[in-house]
């Protein structure tokens, strides 16, 4: 394999990396949000609101029942005036980080749902704020599956920004699919393929690592 080869491999690595580090912090924020919401409107909760309940909630199945691959065509004109183009790693970001939204909201309700409610009964008898409960009760309780969630989700935008490479995203995807598929590489294809494994791999163990922490505390 030539040096030009290997450079460009290396380039869409970073590529890579850099659209599953980014939309990964901007969903993980919004969804974590999002989550909240879910778990804190749903009927019998201390901010019950079932219609804003419906709402989200029907807004977060929405989301998750579009392919990916739908959503990335389907959005093209919003991508077009959040990146100013459709094309290349940064429009890339703006569909990945749609996609996951909604997946991170919904991890993140089940993460919440397994505290004990009897905590968050304790906290509101003590005349804790709505705002108190979820920063100091319910976002430590469930530290760990907030961390799981966001394993999954990180290593679901792997997936996924390789398919955004197949059809101009840029990253390992596109290198696979031009040089590896179109070209008869197969080399390639596998080395890609083996990166794509080797980050799945890392963020994987660093999430279950994070984890054990957490638990432990």
């Amino acid at each position: 394999m030539s040096s030009s080869m290997m450079t460009l491999i290396g380039q869409a690595t970073l590529q890579t990396l850099y659209m599953v580090l980014i939309s990964g912090l901007i969903s993980g924020v919004l969804g974590l949000a999002l989550g909240l919401a879910l778990y804190t409107t749903r009927p019998g909760r201390f901010l019950a609101c079932p219609p804003a309940f419906l709402i989200i909630s029907a807004i977060v199945n929405i989301g998750r029942s579009i392919p990916f691959i739908i959503l990335m065509v389907a959005i093209v004109p919003f991508t077009r005036l959040i990146a100013g183009t459709s094309i290349g790693t940064n429009a890339a970001m703006v569909p990945l980080t749609i996609a996951a939204i909604p997946f991170v909201a919904r991890l993140i309700e089940g993460a919440l749902n397994e505290i004990p409610s009897g905590l968050i009964e304790a906290a509101q008898a003590m005349g804790a704020s709505p705002w108190q409960i979820m920063t100091k009760v319910l976002i430590p309780e469930a530290k760990g599956g907030i961390i799981t969630s966001f394993t999954i989700t990180a290593v679901t935008l792997i997936s996924y920004s390789a398919m955004a490479g197949a059809v101009g995203g840029g990253g390992l995807g596109d290198v696979g699919i031009r040089y590896g598929y179109n070209r008869f590489e197969p080399v390639i294809m596998l080395i890609t393929v083996a990166i794509l494994v080797i980050m799945v791999q890392g963020i994987q163990t660093l999430g279950d690592q994070l984890v054990k922490k957490a638990s432990h505390k």
